[in-house]
């Protein structure tokens, strides 16, 4: 096409010249007042907002006699409400008002007071507030000769309905999950949190985006330098928007460069008001489904909710096999390597006969063997991961028993690789934090490096590496591995093996709460002090004639 083409598309359109020359929202003073006429204030709202289709300005008469404009977006508002709520109180007189006559200056008040029947209707008197209600979804009056104007509330965003989550799996427990709306979300915590100590500080995020979030703890709970320390880091973000908690998170922790997470994210109502009770801080964000709890720790993230619903002794094995699939996903593959590059006599002799036949026919070592597999292995489940849900489950069978069958009959892995590799694998779907579980599978492969160049050596090297990483994390002043460093034996009821509730009676010490005491004194006794033989056979003596 001709430069003169492109030339007449960057001209202004002659029709609008008034709406494209206007310049950006963010070149509108924050201190600018409500101009006295409105044909200014139309004029100056549709300089800002008018070239969108889906504004909306309608001109009426309050009681038949003050001009006034209404402006909304007409895809984010309840139109109902605008009709009933809004335009029909404001253009007729209330019964009670007729045949009176109020002063001008009396007009604000009395169609606050005594006209809008809408219980979320303000006045404000700056026009950057006016816009910014307008981009978020409300509805903005202005009358003639009024210094002020009009914010309402009529927001109305198509939502999902509350579902399960889909990122944590429940077995035992409320099967309802975090939404994109920040109000509903809020309304699930409350629901399940019903305390006047309840606190939700909003504040706004994002210098076009205006992303609204909310932080939430219990007053009389958590730590006011906490609940100081999380408003500041946020307070410090300036980037042009935030779309998801996920952009928080990389703010707001301590080490931006550690692969462990030091913020934890949840779907999970429950999980959040857990956290709470804990004297932790929860962060929600308007348009994300997924909640941030700070501060975290290393055993939050093999910990899940049903640890909690069912009974300790049942959900302490259940945790101590996640623990070693945990170790698996981490150090199988290195082991196996060092093992079988440097130290095959610590293998028993039948095993290592049959493993010396099974990669007879493999023509690379070991440590390029278990890489390849890794790679192809992590190709495969983001693969799995990104198509589309009917096709991935497919690829998941195919890439797992074709390709690794295929891998062995060709020679190109021995089958005792194969099974590593699937028991490391599995052993990372155990861990039930993605996040942490990501962590480890990227550390393997540094392991394996280590283990085929120093062998055992290289293993105990890169353990106490990572060892020594994680106690020198802190997640918002709390070191990462406490309670077991540094050490509290009230907390590790809760570590590797879950004691029963009425042996947790304290708070997690690091946290530092307000009030420590979690549960009522020998609450234990209360219970073994009931009578356990209310319904004893022997207590009750059927007549012979009954028997």
């Amino acid at each position: 096409m001709s430069i003169s083409y492109w030339k007449s598309l960057l001209k202004p359109n002659k029709r609008k010249p008034a709406t494209l020359a206007a310049p950006p929202y963010s070149a509108v003073d924050e201190a600018e007042g409500v101009p006295a006429g409105l044909e200014e204030t139309v004029d100056r709202i549709d300089r800002l907002l008018g070239m969108n289709d889906d504004f909306t300005m309608r001109r009426f008469h309050v009681f038949g006699h003050y001009a006034a404009a209404m402006f909304y977006f007409s895809n984010m508002v309840d139109q109902a409400i605008i009709n009933n709520d809004i335009l029909k109180p404001f253009m007729y007189t209330p019964p009670h008002l007729e045949g009176k006559s109020f002063a001008p200056e009396q007009l604000p008040d009395v169609l606050l007071n005594e006209s809008l029947f809408h219980s979320e209707g303000t006045r404000v008197n700056k026009l950057s507030l006016a816009i910014e209600g307008l981009l978020r979804g409300q509805t903005v009056v202005a009358v003639d000769g009024m210094d002020c104007i009009f914010l309402i509330g009529t927001r109305n965003i198509e939502k999902r309905s509350i579902e399960q989550p889909a990122t944590e799996q429940v077995i035992r427990g409320p099967r309802e999950g975090f939404i994109e709306l920040l109000g509903t979300n809020i309304a699930l915590l409350r629901y399940r949190l019903q305390s006047a100590d309840f606190r939700v500080y909003t504040m706004e995020i994002g210098r076009r985006s205006k992303s609204k979030v909310a932080i939430c703890y219990l007053h009389d709970l958590t730590n006011p330098d906490l609940v100081r320390e999380v408003d500041k880091r946020l307070r410090n973000i300036d980037v042009d928007a935030i779309l998801d908690s996920g952009y928080l998170e990389q703010f707001i922790e301590d080490n931006h460069l550690s692969p462990f997470p030091q913020v934890q994210y949840t779907e999970r109502p429950d999980k959040i008001v857990a956290n709470l009770l804990e004297g932790r801080v929860g962060i929600l964000v308007d348009g994300s489904p997924l909640a941030l709890v700070v501060p975290t720790v290393f055993s939050q993230f093999y910990q899940t909710v049903e640890d909690y619903t069912e009974r300790f002794l049942l959900m302490s094995a259940i945790r101590l096999a996640r623990l070693v699939a945990l170790i698996f996903s981490l150090v199988f593959p290195s082991l196996y390597v060092a093992i079988i590059s440097f130290n095959p006599e610590l293998i028993p002799t039948e095993f290592a006969v049959a493993v010396a036949g099974g990669r007879a026919g493999v023509p690379f070592p070991a440590i390029i063997e278990v890489l390849v597999m890794e790679v192809s292995m992590e190709v495969l489940r983001e693969a799995t991961i990104r198509l589309p849900q009917q096709v991935g489950g497919a690829l998941s069978i195919v890439g797992v028993l074709v390709i690794g069958q295929a891998a062995v009959a060709a020679g190109f892995a021995s089958p005792i690789t194969v099974v590593i590799i699937a028991l490391t694998t599995i052993g990372s779907f155990a861990t039930p934090a993605y996040n942490a579980a990501l962590a480890l599978r990227l550390l393997r492969f540094p392991l394996i490096i280590m283990a085929g160049i120093f062998g055992l050596y290289g293993v105990m090297i890169g353990l106490i590496l990572i060892i020594n990483h994680l106690l020198s994390l802190k997640s918002f002043g709390v070191p990462y591995m406490s309670p077991f460093v540094p050490g509290n034996f009230q907390s590790m009821k809760d570590l590797i093996v879950r004691a029963p509730l009425w042996w947790m009676k304290k708070r997690p010490v690091a946290l530092h709460t307000l009030d420590n005491q979690k549960e009522a004194d020998h609450l234990a006794e209360r219970f073994s002090n009931t009578n356990r033989d209310v319904l004893d056979p022997l207590k009750f003596k059927q007549p012979e004639e009954e028997r």
